[in-house]
């Protein structure tokens, strides 16, 4: 019996293959050097949009160089209508600094400064 079941869960997977790469995924870019602010010509920079005045920070890292991968689910929960008026403000600051704004998924966002253009 045990070769059937064996066969069974591998057509179906394991939970325990599924928590192993999660939690590989979720370490992936953890090296200790990668936590110290290092010297470089531009990060990557994920942030969450929580509230409208977060889009200053936001325009600012964009303005600094740096890319933003924005989390937009708090506020898509929350306010839609507050969203929009974010994310008009995003998209205004990323245009007037020569940058670009895209939607990579349902709630991810991505603004590149200046010089920077997105395939889409």
């Amino acid at each position: 019996m045990p070769g059937i079941l064996d066969k069974f869960s591998k057509k179906i997977g394991s939970s325990e293959e599924d928590t192993e790469i999660e939690e590989y995924l979720d370490t992936l870019g953890l090296e200790e050097e990668d936590l110290l602010e290092e010297e470089a010509d531009m990060w990557i920079r994920p942030m969450t949009l929580e509230e409208s005045p977060d889009t200053k920070k936001v325009n600012d890292r964009v303005k600094d160089g740096n890319i933003v991968l924005l989390n937009i689910k708090p506020l898509f929960e929350r306010n839609t209508m507050k969203l929009k008026k974010a994310v008009s403000k995003i998209k205004g600051n990323a245009k007037g600094i020569d940058g670009d704004i895209a939607r990579l998924s349902e709630y991810k966002l991505l603004i590149a400064p200046q010089g920077v253009k997105i395939a889409k």
